[in-house]
């Protein structure tokens, strides 16, 4: 990523309301040139209605939307020009082979000719298989066909909504791997899942939303870096506690049996807190000024599913 990214996608406070019911409350983030953005939330979370709002199938209530700097509804065409979307499945003819099925949606779009289709099909890594009937195709080349569809119109940002869903581990990483090499060749990607690892190992920043608010937006390695688990294991437990307890919060304890010399073991507690690790330094001091005898200390970066779950508190995915 450059110092100053060009932003491709902006999603300023979005409103969606439905029969007076608020759905999507008042959401912002922004997609930047090449990257690889995560949209996460469990299902029910507003996924899929504020994806919807992006291609215009539905409107917002209150808020804007601009892709390449066009506004979606007063600005539609351009704005669209730029974007390609498969929303949920892709809708294919299974009648069809993969290159009819091209050569139908290149005609409803300007300057796409067989070249172009040739340009996909090579993208998407379909020359074996593009001249047979899409009946025929697992769910992961029918995947990869609709990909191939949606970059006909050479868009500046694609958007695919639960890509990996009905894939097998094999699929995931395949299409995994096929989304970050599409990145690299400087395509601006929105990847909505509720697939927790999969945003974390594909994605360079992610939303995150729940109930049809974005309560957290960042890169990854930022996000799963904050609050992490800090594990203190000292003698004596009970002081320990007390000084850990004014400072950090803490999360769990236990007695454990710990070697401390070649003959000797000691029966002391490990205490996890939850804490940035840049106030381990201080912490420390302060256990050892209240003569705290301290034999490890280990830090733990939470994984993006930790810092769900601490966000929604505990609401499930999936």
């Amino acid at each position: 990523m450059t110092a100053n990214p060009k932003t491709v996608l902006s999603v300023h406070q979005v409103k969606k309301r439905i029969k007076n019911k608020e759905i999507i409350k008042g959401i912002s983030f922004e997609v930047y040139a090449g990257e690889i953005f995560g949209f996460l939330g469990p299902n029910g979370s507003g996924k899929t209605t504020t994806i919807r709002m992006l291609v215009d199938l539905i409107r917002p209530t209150e808020g804007s939307i601009r892709i390449c700097g066009f506004d979606v509804q007063k600005e539609h065409d351009q704005a669209l020009r730029h974007v390609g979307c498969i929303v949920e499945n892709p809708e294919l003819y299974a009648y069809l082979s993969g290159w009819e099925n091209l050569e139908h949606f290149a005609g409803m779009l300007p300057d796409v000719d067989q070249n172009r289709i040739a340009e996909v099909v090579e993208i998407v890594g379909m020359d074996q298989r593009i001249h047979d009937k899409v009946r025929t195709y697992s769910l992961g080349m029918r995947q990869r066909l609709g990909i191939a569809q949606a970059l006909l119109g050479r868009p500046s940002l694609l958007i695919l909504d639960e890509p990996t869903n009905g894939l097998d581990p094999q699929g995931i990483k395949e299409m995994r791997e096929f989304i970050q090499r599409l990145a690299k060749n400087g395509l601006s990607l929105f990847v909505s899942s509720h697939l927790l690892s999969e945003i974390q190992q594909m994605c360079d920043r992610v939303a995150i939303i729940s109930h049809g608010e974005v309560i957290q937006v960042g890169a990854v390695d930022e996000l799963i870096a904050q609050g992490g688990k800090v594990a203190w294991t000292l003698n004596p437990g009970s002081k320990a506690e007390q000084l850990l307890a004014k400072s950090t919060w803490v999360q769990s304890i236990e007695e454990v049996t710990f070697p401390v010399g070649y003959h000797t073991e000691s029966t002391v507690r490990t205490i996890t807190t939850l804490m940035n690790k840049e106030d381990v330094p201080q912490v420390n001091r302060e256990l050892l000024e209240a003569g705290i005898s301290l034999y490890a200390v280990e830090i733990k970066n939470p994984t993006l599913e930790d810092l769900f779950l601490s966000l929604t508190e505990g609401e499930r995915i999936g």
